[in-house]
């Protein structure tokens, strides 16, 4: 394992869990310009479909999860020494921020589902750099990759049955 950066103490170290908070929770602006309205509510949807209240509470954790992954391995050698994982994390960061509107705001089910199966790959290429660099950084991204899982199966089921 690399050791921290050195520019990277005090106030820099906080700032850029900031920094990375920031950037993974601006990934769910993309909801804002998106209404589900009552297309959402009209749809199929398999018994097993989580209530909607659910959502803001387990996107919120695992942002946090997330951008505190992202930070680890941002402590361990930056952009120049972690280019690769960190590019990885934005990679996917992006495909997670395009899924909402294409699903809610584009109704777009089946591109949707190959996106989300994209996001998935991309996740698990993540996790795997992370834990290269800092095992838990790739830990703290497996529940994640779980709930895409999850919801890639969902989205699947939702089209299938719309």
């Amino acid at each position: 394992m690399q050791q921290e950066q050195k520019h990277a103490t005090g106030g820099r170290r906080w700032l850029g869990l900031a920094a990375w908070l920031g950037l993974v929770f601006s990934a769910s602006l993309t909801g804002v310009f998106v209404s589900t309205g009552d297309w959402y509510a009209e749809l199929s949807k398999p018994p097993w479909n989580p209530p909607n209240w659910i959502f803001g509470p387990v996107w919120t954790v695992l942002y946090i999860m997330m951008a505190v992954a992202a930070w680890r391995v941002w402590l361990r050698g930056g952009w120049k020494q972690q280019r690769t994982a960190l590019g990885l994390f934005l990679v996917q960061w992006a495909l997670n921020a395009i899924w909402t509107p294409l699903f809610f705001g584009l109704h777009q089910l089946g591109w949707a589902f190959a996106e989300i199966l994209l996001l998935l790959a991309m996740i698990l290429l993540t996790i795997r750099a992370f834990w290269m660099c800092d095992r838990l950084a790739g830990a703290l991204l497996i529940p994640y990759a779980a709930w895409v899982a999850f919801a890639s199966v969902l989205n699947g089921t939702i089209w299938w049955m719309n």
